[in-house]
């Protein structure tokens, strides 16, 4: 008990030597408020660039929206082939249907409780199924 006493209170006293500027583990540390200026970058000119035409958007700037897009997914990618056949299968879409179905003389159908019973059906392979008829 004694003598392990004694080995926590001496790795104590190295470890905390380290901490003080003088003792056992001195070293020498770099200033760190020691700063040294540095040459600006300088970028090559490009003989390639044209001048930008007054009143024209920035070419490297796009929406924030477009900046995340491209940011997450890498930009825009090309179609593979099946989904090229896909969307064309499916054609063209009516540009104003989400305004229309959510107008509120769109006409649609209450399918009712029975068919919201069928989609809440739990899955099997129907050897307990039971059939009701409502009244």
């Amino acid at each position: 008990m004694r003598k392990s006493i004694i080995a926590i209170s001496l790795v104590s006293l190295v470890g905390l030597s380290a901490c003080g500027s003088s003792g056992l583990l001195n070293r020498d540390r770099p200033d760190e408020f020691a700063v040294s200026r540095q040459a600006p970058l300088v970028i090559p000119p490009d003989f390639a660039l044209t001048p930008p035409q007054p009143g024209q958007p920035r070419p490297q700037t796009g929406g924030v929206q477009q900046q995340t897009l491209e940011a997450m997914f890498g930009g825009v990618q090309a179609r593979s082939i099946t989904e090229s056949a896909i969307v064309g299968q499916a054609g063209d879409a009516d540009a104003g249907i989400r305004s229309s179905v959510g107008d509120a003389d769109t006409f649609t159908v209450d399918k009712g409780s029975v068919t919201r019973d069928i989609i809440a059906a739990p899955e099997g392979d129907g050897q307990h199924a039971q059939a009701a008829t409502p009244e």
